[in-house]
């Protein structure tokens, strides 16, 4: 039986072998269909997961916000004739806050075997570092971009940190990180704890949690940097 391979990629520039397993090489190295978001993207990480990969035989899907149904139910075809194919996300694991999960769908409904490889997750590194609840979270991906109901989302965001102990997880644009850095501070309560985690897994690494009262006395740079967001009570 076809197998559909979850291939996590890096956060960024950090050194291959300090966050993925050699295991996640040895199957890329076999593979010669990829299911991908950006071709050029997924070119420079195959290659660097493997120097030797003739990056010209391989075969790439593109998965984005513009596939049709149409396209991406064509895309599983090799799989029907007994070739195993990969799913790259952009940063991070395959399907998690990410398109890949349509595919996947799709292999699941067609009995294929889903085989999800170990590697970074920015949604769970950031919660480990936060000291927030990890038995119960939430990621809510984007919030609304117009200020009134992103006023709104944040107050309902918080109060599902105090009444059901949930830590809260979202992400930004990352030129719009400061202007959503400051409307949190603007929009929750003093005692309220957020974390604040930036360039995981990369030299620049930064995951700090304070206090709304605390967070505003210094601001970090967040401009234009990979950022996660995470309340609690």
């Amino acid at each position: 039986m076809a197998t559909l391979y979850l291939i996590p990629t890096s956060l960024g520039e950090s050194p291959f072998d300090s966050i993925l397993p050699a295991r996640n090489t040895q199957i890329i190295t076999d593979l010669k269909y990829f299911i991908v978001e950006d071709v050029r993207t997924a070119r420079r990480f195959l290659k660097k997961a493997d120097p030797s990969i003739d990056i010209d035989m391989l075969t790439f899907f593109i998965l984005n916000q513009h596939t049709s149904p149409e396209e991406l139910s064509g895309f599983l075809k090799p799989m029907f004739t007994g070739h195993d194919m990969g799913v790259l996300s952009e940063a991070g694991c395959p399907a998690i806050a990410d398109p890949g999960a349509d595919v996947v769908a799709i292999a699941q409904r067609n009995n294929f075997r889903v085989v999800p490889l170990v590697g970074p997750s920015s949604i769970l590194l950031s919660l480990m570092a936060s000291g927030f609840n990890g038995q119960s979270f939430a990621f809510v991906g984007y919030l609304p971009i117009q200020p009134d109901e992103r006023t709104k989302a944040l107050k309902k965001l918080e109060s599902r940190a105090y009444s059901e102990n949930q830590s809260q997880i979202f992400i930004e644009t990352p030129y719009r990180n400061m202007k959503m850095l400051e409307e949190i501070l603007k929009t929750c309560q003093l005692t309220t704890h957020l974390c604040i985690a930036v360039d995981i897994t990369l030299e620049t690494e930064y995951i700090k949690t304070k206090t709304i009262k605390d967070w505003k006395t210094q601001l970090p740079d967040l401009n234009k940097r990979p950022c996660i967001f995470l309340i609690y009570k």
